[in-house]
């Protein structure tokens, strides 16, 4: 089981619980605003962007071609930025801090 914070975009804190499934999935279902998750997790939109603990990104890894697409048309988008909808929960991840882009 992975613990992973959430730090809005109104700093609130929610931190939550999963062993699988994707960030946007948790995030969605523990009503994290600005988690949107519109498109369903297939990558077609950005309402799951996600700015990535530094430490962490060597695990998430980087962002596909896809969603570096996708990305590219956030106004928010920085060197630790991934869509939560590619990134799958695993027990790698117990710790990770996110915070939801703005």
């Amino acid at each position: 089981m992975a613990k992973i914070t959430f730090i809005t975009q109104n700093n609130e804190t929610i931190v939550t619980e999963a062993s699988s499934g994707t960030l946007m999935e948790l995030g969605v279902r523990n009503g994290v605003r600005g988690i949107d998750g519109d498109c369903g997790g297939i990558c077609s939109c950005a309402t799951c962007h996600v700015h990535v603990g530094p430490e962490y990104m060597d695990i998430v890894g980087p962002a596909g071609d896809i969603e570096a697409d996708m990305l590219e048309l956030s106004d928010h988008v920085s060197e630790y930025s991934r869509l939560g909808c590619q990134i799958q929960i695993t027990e790698a991840l117990d710790g990770l801090t996110l915070h939801v882009a703005r």
